[in-house]
């Protein structure tokens, strides 16, 4: 039932979307080029929405397939030329129409306030309309897909400080490293994960954390994102949480999924640890951290974070948890057990982030408002990785990946 709603779901928001867009282009062009044939026009409208929406007419077919339990699998068609062929044609024509409708909007809105005046000025503001949709359509049909290749080929690392008072000697300069969401997979294959580790141990990381989210799904790449992760040089450690796609190697065994996961982990001495406290010695001073797990497959309540954190005692030097999802309450519960930092991945930073004035617009802020950066609460700061893999669609926009450096100040 639910693959059922969100097939429909899909398939309104992107008929409205391509509605919307494909009209305001086609009334510009008639605007500025009213001698353009109008059947070429509309042919030319109609293979090129016929030829973008390949790719999910395919999955909208596969979907259909797998929910009705046919016994034999059928599976999408993998590789370079189905890549470039069908994938990145469609995610680059639906993000750049996305984000041109927005833009369409604003005008739309201008237009409604000079409604008064449309009348006296009207094939004046109706130029003058089709010639800025024509070029917010030209600069986003460039902007969008070298910003893609941007985000898919660069890494940045953020730096920030955590003070706190009162720490000893040896803590001070601490350099803590947050990474997420790798989601090895082949999008994020060894070269990539490869050229993001150098990056890692560049920066010279005393600890270590992983939000989670070690793979996108199946068994394959349990070994691959181990194995070069592994290749990571933390002085202290490097230990993780367990995120959403870490249940899912095995999507009928979430626990099978866990355990395979952490043991190939556990190789490579990268430790996974499920809703439980750790002391973390650093010759005489304490960290304690407290690993927490919630995630779409297995959640955990106020209580359950309380029942961890009572285990995480105040007189440790620093205090910290590490999570997947940056939820509300999870957030309300780090504040009243006084910790200090509060570690966070999952939002890939807004992986497909739209630009809209004063707001930068995502489908991760249905689930949150933690978006990316840094959150200070008081004394506690909660960091939000922006991660390094894809999900769902195998493209980021607006959203470089990050390394997040933070350094612990007295």
């Amino acid at each position: 039932m639910q693959i059922a709603v969100r097939i429909i779901l899909f398939v309104v928001l992107l008929f409205l979307s391509e509605f919307y867009f494909t009209r305001k282009t086609l009334k510009s062009i008639r605007a500025v080029c009213p001698k353009f044939p109008p059947d070429k026009l509309k042919l030319i409208r109609n293979i090129a929405l016929a030829f973008f929406n390949l790719y999910p007419l395919f999955v909208i077919i596969i979907w259909i397939y797998q929910a009705a339990a046919v016994p034999i699998n059928f599976y999408f068609p993998e590789g370079k030329i189905i890549d470039y062929l069908l994938i990145y044609p469609f995610w680059t024509f639906i993000i750049a129409a996305v984000q041109s409708a927005l833009f369409f909007l604003i005008l739309d809105t201008i237009k409604l306030l000079l409604l008064p005046l449309y009348k006296k000025f009207k094939d004046k503001i109706i130029h003058t309309e089709a010639v800025l949709v024509l070029f917010i359509l030209s600069f986003f049909t460039i902007y969008v897909p070298i910003r893609m290749c941007y985000d898919y080929n660069t890494i940045d690392v953020r730096v920030t400080k955590y003070y706190k008072e009162g720490i000893p000697d040896v803590l001070k300069n601490l350099k803590i490293i947050l990474i997420s969401d790798i989601h090895a997979d082949r999008y994020t294959d060894s070269e990539r994960i490869t050229k993001f580790v150098n990056k890692i141990n560049a920066e010279k990381p005393d600890i270590v954390f992983i939000g989670g989210d070690f793979i996108s799904s199946t068994p394959v790449y349990i070994d691959t994102a181990a194995k070069y992760l592994g290749k990571i040089n933390s002085k202290y450690g490097i230990y993780s949480c367990v995120g959403d796609h870490d249940n899912w190697a095995y999507r009928n065994d979430n626990t099978r999924s866990r355990r395979e996961i952490k043991a190939a982990l556990a190789k490579q001495n990268i430790f996974m640890y499920d809703n439980e406290q750790r002391i973390l010695m650093i010759d005489t001073a304490k960290i304690g951290v407290t690993f927490v797990t919630n995630t779409y497959s297995k959640r955990i309540t106020r209580k359950g974070i309380d029942t961890l954190a009572s285990k995480a005692a105040d007189s440790y030097n620093l205090k910290m948890m590490l999570i997947h999802q940056p939820r509300q309450f999870v957030v309300d519960e780090a504040i009243k057990n006084n910790y200090d930092l509060l570690l966070a991945a999952h939002t890939h930073g807004g992986q497909i982030t739209f630009f809209f004035p004063f707001i930068n617009l995502t489908p991760t802020l249905i689930e949150t408002k933690y978006v990316k950066g840094d959150f200070w609460f008081g004394k506690m700061l909660m960091v939000v990785n922006r991660g390094l893999g894809m999900s769902i669609a195998p493209v980021r926009y607006n959203s470089t990946p990050e390394i997040t450096v933070i350094i612990v100040k007295n």
